[in-house]
């Protein structure tokens, strides 16, 4: 999971793979709330580790639901309708699904709760929930603006008012309605009715409510989408096990990645594993859309396989005028791939964008225009008419507002045809639904080796190259690799093995098999972290020895080479900005004064309880310097294209600054 103020992404051309989706958030919440009232214990399989679920279990564990969590199962003991704890703060994050049915069945159950979220929730309308709760005698204050959260929830005056059907708005969100649907069961003593005032919008998720709720022993009977009746005596009870589907809306990034991305060589688009056409998520009528588009779409019930149309045959994809309602999230991707249509499509009917996580339709169309489309925006659609000429497209700094779905949408935008980057601002905010987002994309997606940009920072030794190069990638969500650290290991490796270290051919054959892995400070030698182990003296000299050998470092290259992976890599060591990645996009040679790195490793051998000084340490220092600096091979020295960063008086930090600077003064955005 990338936790960075922003993601830079290449070009990307090809995708390739197969795809394992998170669980569904709004089953999971679903799930979730619908097991803590239910009498017995649930155990809910494959369930989304995400943000909105966190904020939700932590809620229930408030609440005195017990909670047993091992990876994505969880087996929750239900309340039987009773609370534990009738007096609690609740913080709901900008989880729809948890605040509004949260707000209804607590309401609904009695007790004193405040629940709040983060200052966009508080901007996320509740009121027409909260006037139909009152309808029902529950005592409800505003807390804040009138209309919004955050909300203080009393005991009610009396008794529920449960005989006059219940009125409640259906054209802001369905969530509304949902939260009644799960609510009321609690105390239907006789038949309760919902009425739904006005057009009834994304009706698709009051289905994955409806077939959830039967799940639970709740059989709701629906008049069209107006009328719904909660039978009396309605109880519910754990169905025992329950499995959460893949996440429909998830799965339109991936469909329309298969739509506009060419298959890698020799493989056959993409497949998607955990939704198919048996799903009960109104989403899945996204592949419709994309079909519509062009799209080459095979399923099966839980699968589904995509892949681009030939020329002329669903490519370029085809320009649409499409009625959203039944897809309102799901939709969004189609916004994007709007970009490689034939024409101007349409996204009509998408005014609920207007109340999610942002303002979605003006979040989009600003987004969109700084692609190079053009972008009419209306009170409930969207006009996009993509770039007409290859030369039209524009490299783009997304942001986000805090909106997964902003932010996964737009990652699609690096297929375009002018081969431009994108910088996603807060790419952290996919983990509101798909925390492994990015790194799923990046495994299934594909680009020339060239694209993928390096930093080289390269330096003699004890100049702190290894850590600002840690740092460097840790800020920017890049790989790393320590060349030197592979040279160490190198030796180390040769020895447990009972090689010499002057045979070089033997640890030549050691090194273009090691099983390296770096993760953030540590080294790991297949699954053993041997981090304290190569970075002793001994190590450091062992390590001098095999880097002499010509036949070593030829058998690292490939290793070091390996490294180059989406989205990028900064590599640290000697060479890397004159042999090894050569083509880097930035190269940092980095130096102190002898006498500066010797106090500093002075000061890491006492912490370590090893005695020396620092006179010695520099004796040494630059005798390496003069041997690195002059052996026949790769020697020690700045690329001719090199910047120059002396940090003998800049704390890590500043150096650290300085190089993220001259970074963002290379990118296009």
């Amino acid at each position: 999971m990338f936790d960075i103020e922003y993601l830079d992404i290449p070009p990307l051309a090809r995708a390739a793979g197969t795809v394992r989706l998170p669980g569904s958030k709004s089953i999971s919440n679903r799930v979730l709330l619908l097991a803590a009232l239910s009498q017995g214990q649930t155990t809910v399989h494959d369930l989304l580790a995400s943000d909105d679920t966190a904020v939700m279990l932590a809620a229930l564990r408030q609440l005195g639901c017990t909670v047993m969590q091992d990876g994505t199962t969880a087996v929750i003991d239900g309340l039987a309708g009773r609370l534990v704890q009738t007096q609690a703060r609740l913080f709901m994050g900008n989880a729809g699904t948890a605040m509004r049915p949260l707000t209804a069945a607590l309401a609904l159950l009695g007790g004193d709760f405040e629940l709040s979220g983060v200052a966009r929730m508080h901007e996320r309308p509740i009121g027409d929930l909260v006037d139909a709760l009152r309808q029902l005698g529950c005592s409800i204050d505003y807390l804040g603006n009138e209309g919004f959260p955050p909300l203080r929830l009393r005991p009610g005056l009396g008794a529920l008012n449960l005989k006059a059907p219940i009125q409640v708005q259906g054209d802001v969100s369905s969530q509304f309605l949902t939260a009644l649907l799960m609510a009321l069961p609690l105390v239907a003593r006789h038949d309760i009715q919902i009425e739904v005032v006005g057009e009834l919008i994304s009706r698709p998720y009051i289905e994955i409510t409806l077939n959830l709720l039967k799940r639970f022993g709740i059989h709701v009977q629906r008049q069209g989408w107006q009328r719904f009746t909660i039978p009396a005596g309605s109880q519910y009870q754990s169905p025992g096990d329950i499995h959460v589907e893949g996440d429909a809306s998830s799965a339109s990034y991936f469909i329309a990645l298969g739509a506009i991305a060419e298959s890698a060589e020799g493989r056959n688009g993409i497949e998607i594993l955990g939704v198919g056409d048996a799903s009960i998520q109104g989403d899945i009528r996204f592949v419709e859309a994309a079909r519509m588009m062009g799209a080459q779409i095979d399923s099966t019930p839980n699968s589904l396989r995509i892949s681009r149309g030939q020329s002329g045959k669903g490519w370029p994809l085809k320009a649409i005028d499409l009625d959203c309602n039944h897809i309102p999230d799901a939709a969004m991707t189609l916004a994007v791939m709007a970009l490689y249509a034939d024409g101007t499509s349409t996204l009509r009917n998408i005014a609920s964008w207007r109340v999610k996580e942002t303002d979605r339709i003006a979040a989009m169309a600003c987004e969109l225009r700084k692609l190079g489309a053009t972008v009419e925006e209306g009170v409930d659609y969207l006009q996009i008419t993509p770039p007409i000429h290859r030369k039209d497209w524009k490299a783009a700094a997304i942001h986000t507002y805090d909106d997964h779905r902003m932010a996964m949408c737009f990652s699609l935008a690096v297929f375009n045809p002018a081969q431009l980057p994108i910088r996603i601002f807060d790419p952290k905010c996919v983990a509101k639904t798909f925390p492994d987002y990015f790194e799923t994309l990046f495994s299934v997606a594909e680009t020339d080796t060239a694209n993928i940009p390096v930093i080289c920072i390269d330096g003699p030794t004890a100049s702190g190259k290894g850590t600002l190069a840690a740092l460097v990638a840790r800020r920017l969500g890049y790989h790393f690799v320590d060349s030197g650290a592979m040279y160490r290991l190198s030796a180390f490796a040769a020895a447990r093995a009972g090689v010499a270290l002057d045979d070089a051919e033997g640890v030549a054959r050691i090194a273009r098999a090691l099983p390296v892995r770096f993760q953030d400070d540590r080294i790991f030698l297949g699954g053993e972290d041997v981090s304290a182990d190569i970075r002793t003296e001994e190590a450091g000299m062992a390590a001098s020895k095999v880097s002499a050998h010509s036949q070593v470092r030829s058998a690292l290259i490939a290793l070091q080479h390996s490294f180059r992976k989406l989205p990028g890599l900064v590599a640290d060591g000697r060479d890397m900005g004159t042999v090894i990645f050569p083509d880097a996009a930035l190269k940092i040679y980095l130096t102190a004064s002898a006498r500066h790195r010797a106090e500093r490793r002075h000061k890491q051998l006492i912490s370590k309880g090893i005695p020396s000084t620092i006179a010695a340490i520099q004796q040494d220092l630059e005798a390496r310097d003069a041997r690195d600096m002059s052996r026949p091979v790769a020697p020690l020295k700045p690329a001719d294209d090199a910047r120059l960063l002396d940090n003998s008086e800049l704390s890590i930090e500043k150096s650290t600054d300085l190089v993220i600077d001259w970074w963002q003064d290379a990118r296009p955005f």
